[in-house]
């Protein structure tokens, strides 16, 4: 069986080989999904700085399938940041707010489509399966507390057959390396799907045809957009 970790060598190996413009579009798809996850967060755990940044998500899209009228809001956000209290070497020591995924993967692919860093697109990557694995172990954490709760009120109630609580939750247990392979391969069918307009894509960031740019996003925003499970 492969692993997620062979998946991922296949993923950066299809990078490489993308073409600038192509690149930026799947970086542009992943954080659209990773701003999807936080903005159906409940409104208590929502991360501000972040759907402060749905601006700047929405002119990639733009720009990124061939309309160069959002290039300043890409350039005045990323301004913003590099000139704000978030910019920082101070490590763990200065705040967090654009290292949570969503806004990360953002401010690293605009500075892909400004740029046309291909590190930049990797990171986005990465912080996609990163967010994954981060999703586990809070699942994980949560599935722990409520056997824990469980079992304390059986206790209280005297449930003499409570067990020792480790029953069944085990066979509900979500293996690990299926969902960071499915998060890898997602993003590989991803790139597959955008090399189908890589010649639409060419030169996209300079600017495209009103038809073409439309196209474009008619084939390719609502798919990467997706949030749902892939088979």
């Amino acid at each position: 069986m492969t692993t997620w970790q062979e998946w991922e060598a296949e993923l950066a190996g299809r990078l490489a080989a993308a073409s600038p413009d192509e690149r930026v579009v799947f970086a542009v798809g992943v954080a659209e999904r990773l701003m999807r996850a936080e903005e159906a967060l409940p409104a208590q755990e929502q991360a501000e700085y972040a759907l402060g940044l749905r601006p700047m998500l929405n002119a990639l899209w733009e720009a990124a399938l061939g309309n160069p009228s959002g290039f300043g809001e890409i350039k005045h956000g990323l301004g913003e940041y590099l000139l704000s209290e978030y910019c920082h070497n101070d490590g763990q020591h200065g705040p967090g707010d654009a290292d949570e995924p969503a806004a990360a993967a953002v401010l690293h692919t605009a500075v892909a489509y400004l740029f046309g860093a291909g590190e930049s697109v990797s990171r986005v990557s990465s912080r996609a399966v990163e967010a994954a694995d981060a999703r586990l172990n809070v699942d994980a954490r949560l599935n722990v507390d409520a056997r824990l709760n469980a079992g304390d009120e059986r206790a209280n109630a005297g449930d003499s057959d409570s067990g020792d609580g480790d029953g069944d939750g085990d066979g509900n247990a979500v293996d690990p390396d299926e969902v960071l392979t499915a998060e890898v391969r997602r993003q590989l069918r991803d790139l597959a799907l955008i090399a189908q307009y890589g010649a639409s894509l060419r030169h996209a960031r300079l600017g495209l045809d009103i038809d073409t740019s439309a196209r474009l996003h008619r084939a390719l925003r609502v798919p990467l957009s997706s949030v749902e499970a892939d088979a």
